[in-house]
């Protein structure tokens, strides 16, 4: 243990699997780190076991905000409910603020954004935020609600219903319900999810305001962008495990190489939630090695696991998306076109462009899959499957900008059963 104290001298440390005395706390180790975790796993069921999370170690330093990237399905998400204490490890431990995730105490210390937060729609945004100031009991509430709805942009929405807020009001709603008790550690997952571009501006304002009063931020986020402009440190998860750490340029590198994978893309299901869940995505395009020539017929396959059938509308939308993360192709399908989770079991949705018109460049998937628009998200899948456009012996036949999406691509569906 001495030996081991003598070559600590990091802000933040990926741990190898440990045993020290009992004598010795991890809190005497690191007494300037805000979270520590030390071999942690999580598991789901009891039969057949899915491991999701695989023995995790790492810490972080007091006031600093710290990037998670990894593609979906890599234990991202799980890893973060674990650290506010919304979902028991199976094996590990977590200390947070010198304490345990489930400490009240510790609570009182933690703000939380979850990557689809929920709210009750029939409340107003004021309304809704002086009840989570009351759940912390907090002294002169009214005073930090009136703050926190203006560091947001939302005063002006304060007064409506939340049933009437569209995803990115949502969004700052999330941001700040999770800052209202001026916490000392914020967990953020997928902050800027929705966001225009000066929403997104906002926030990241928001973000490094806090990082100057000393708060320590944990940032989950499939920008890549963002991520590079907020963290110097970070981490690449993949199936559960830490294949990455290092400065967050050189993790950001290592994942565009290989870290979002390749033309197909996998995922367990989570058996804790009784929806349907996207299990795969695979692209088939017009030239080998995930390359596309403009103008060509690409095919995209979804396969979606349903537990049960769905009487409410389903949507499923397929996003591609620009290396800025610019949205040019958006294109969806419902079940009342087609029997879209209608059936119990697997579901192998194709979505067919018969000319794929893109500039040539880099390119990824998002696939959303949910119910009627404004009411339950069952599935998010973001940054997949990327490939290249090139344009091959001809001149383009339509007027297109580089980086604009100047139209609403055709696209053909069809839904067979596995």
């Amino acid at each position: 243990a001495k030996r081991a104290l003598a070559t600590i001298n990091t802000s933040h440390t990926v741990l190898p699997p440990v045993n020290v005395a009992s004598t010795i706390t991890f809190d005497t180790i690191y007494p300037m780190h805000d979270i520590i975790i030390s071999n942690l796993t999580k598991s789901y069921g009891s039969k057949q076991k899915v491991t999701v999370v695989k023995n995790l170690s790492l810490t972080v330093a007091k006031g600093t905000v710290f990037g998670f990237i990894g593609p979906n399905g890599a234990g991202k998400t799980s890893t973060i409910k674990m650290l506010v204490g919304l979902s028991q490890p199976t094996s590990g431990t977590i200390t947070i603020a010198g304490g345990s995730p489930s400490d009240i105490q510790v609570h009182q210390k933690m703000g939380f954004m979850p990557e689809s937060p929920l709210f009750y729609q029939y409340l107003t945004g004021e309304e809704f935020l002086d009840f989570i100031a009351t759940l912390f009991n907090l002294h002169a509430k009214q005073a930090k609600i009136v703050q926190v709805l203006h560091e947001v942009n939302l005063t002006h929405a304060k007064d409506k219903p939340i049933r009437t807020y569209s995803k990115g009001m949502l969004q700052r709603l999330g941001l700040a319900q999770a800052m209202i008790n001026d916490p000392e550690i914020l967990f953020l997952d997928e902050p800027l999810d929705g966001l225009d571009p000066l929403g997104r501006a906002e926030v990241k304002k928001i973000i490094l305001s806090r990082k100057k009063e000393g708060k320590t931020i944990l940032f989950v986020s499939h920008d890549l962008n963002a991520i590079s402009t907020l963290t110097k440190k970070a981490i690449l998860l993949k199936a559960g495990k830490i294949v990455g750490f290092n400065d967050t340029s050189k993790i950001v590198e290592q994942y565009l190489e290989g870290g979002s994978g390749d033309k197909v893309f996998t995922k367990e299901i989570d058996p804790t939630k009784n929806i349907p869940q996207v299990v795969s995505v695979s692209v088939i395009s017009s030239l080998p090695e995930a390359t596309h020539a403009a103008d060509a017929e690409m095919e995209v396959k979804i396969a979606i696991n349903i537990p049960e059938e769905t009487r409410s509308t389903s949507w499923l939308t397929v996003q591609i998306l620009d290396s800025m993360e610019k949205g040019l192709v958006h294109v969806s399908l419902n079940s009342r076109e087609l029997p879209l989770c209608k059936e119990k079991g697997i579901q192998i949705v194709t979505c067919k462009f018969p000319r794929l018109r893109l500039y040539q460049g880099q390119y990824h998937f998002n696939v959303y899959l949910s119910g009627p628009p404004g009411e339950q998200i069952y599935d998010v899948i973001r940054n997949v499957c990327p490939f290249k456009v090139l344009i091959i012996g001809k001149e383009r036949d339509w007027h297109y900008t580089q980086n604009e999406c100047a139209y609403f691509e055709d696209a053909h569906w069809d839904i067979t059963k596995k």
